[in-house]
């Protein structure tokens, strides 16, 4: 003789089921830890500040100066220096704080260059580490003059 249930199906007939054990427990994104370093957050906010319509160049002319020599150097150079130029980050576990120093193009509007640089940056370190940005400082250093050439560091060998 079959068991069979109220509605005349059979054991046999039910569907089998089986508990399923998740391994682990909880979200993905919670199974560990990300750590982001200040020079991750660096690049991002040079990029972005670069981006804006207005800014000539990152850093004070001093540190430009010398990150030319050392970009023509064999071997010291390299594109980080270029892009955290006058970029600094203090970077925590949700949080991050930022200080640009920026060279503008004579002629434009120093607040509004500012604001966008602050929104440019803010929007692309927000959406790319998922930190939060509680301030940007914005230091301008120099404007750049329409008749001012590229400051090259003079060669010292021939």
């Amino acid at each position: 003789m079959t068991d069979t249930n109220t509605s005349g199906a059979t054991a046999a007939d039910e569907p089998r089921r089986t508990s399923i054990t998740k391994r682990g427990g909880g979200d993905p994104a919670s199974r560990g830890k990300t750590t982001i370093a200040d020079g991750v957050v660096e690049k991002i906010a040079g990029l972005a500040a670069r981006d804006v319509d207005g800014v000539h160049a990152m850093g004070s002319g001093l540190s430009r100066t010398f990150g030319a020599v050392r970009d023509r150097v064999p071997g010291t150079g390299s594109a980080k220096s270029n892009v955290t130029r006058g970029v600094k980050a203090e970077v925590g576990e949700v949080q991050t704080a930022l200080d640009l120093e920026i060279v503008v193009v004579y002629g434009v509007s120093i607040a509004d260059v500012a604001g966008d640089v602050r929104e440019n940056v803010i929007n692309a370190v927000e959406r790319m580490t998922g930190l939060e940005v509680v301030e940007v400082n914005i230091a301008v250093s120099d404007v750049k003059l329409p008749d001012e050439e590229e400051e090259e560091p003079e060669q010292r060998l021939q």
